[in-house]
């Protein structure tokens, strides 16, 4: 793709709204640079109903983008943010099998340290450039409530001034989708932080 070329999934985007069909398309995408770095796309995660024509689906997480494990596995949120999700979803008594994962940028943008591989946050142009990808899920599960796992995927539905310190944990309205619901939780310590309270935040059930 030429440096001058505007980026975007659009052209990759099949015209079925069927999360198998869409599944199956993603790992073609080259709407913007990542995919040259990343093992694999990772796309949403719907356990039971996936392959229903209209799943029925009540809630919809939205995260940033894939970290190393789900770029090595191919399925989203099953690192250490996963683990913490799960035990959120766990004491909410939410069964994650029947709720809608998947993060708004399709493959892991990070750069090399040692023999480490350290999440970088996506920009917005690779955000905006991912974003067919969203709008085809959503079609595809219209869900009943979205929430948004942190601040990088607040803004790609509610706007790049949206702030989620300002806003964490209250439910917005926004044209064309369903209520979307903020949240947060701090992510657990590891390796690939680069400094106290940064990177994800994600849902608290």
């Amino acid at each position: 793709m030429p440096a001058s070329a505007e980026q975007s999934a659009a052209p990759f985007v099949p015209d079925g709204r069927t999360l198998p069909v869409l599944q199956e398309a993603v790992q073609r995408c080259q709407g913007c640079d990542l995919y040259q770095n990343a093992t694999q796309a990772v796309f949403g995660e719907l356990e039971i109903g996936a392959h229903a024509k209209k799943p029925k689906v009540s809630i919809m997480m939205i995260g940033e983008q894939p970290g190393d494990q789900e770029d090595r596995q191919g399925r989203p949120f099953v690192g250490p943010a996963g683990k913490l999700l799960d035990k959120c979803l766990e004491e909410a008594d939410i069964d994650r099998r029947k709720v809608y994962i998947t993060n708004t940028v399709k493959h892991f943008r990070w750069e090399p340290r040692g023999k480490l591989r350290i999440h970088k946050k996506p920009s917005m142009k690779e955000i905006h450039a991912c974003r067919p990808w969203l709008d085809a899920e959503l079609e595809a599960v219209r869900p009943k409530l979205i929430v948004c796992l942190g601040a990088t995927a607040a803004q790609s539905l509610l706007g790049s001034s949206f702030k989620i310190t300002q806003s964490h944990g209250k439910v917005q309205q926004t044209d064309g989708f369903p209520h979307c619901h903020s949240a947060s939780v701090r992510h657990p310590p590891c390796q690939d932080r680069r400094r106290p309270g940064a990177g994800h935040q994600y849902f608290s059930g």
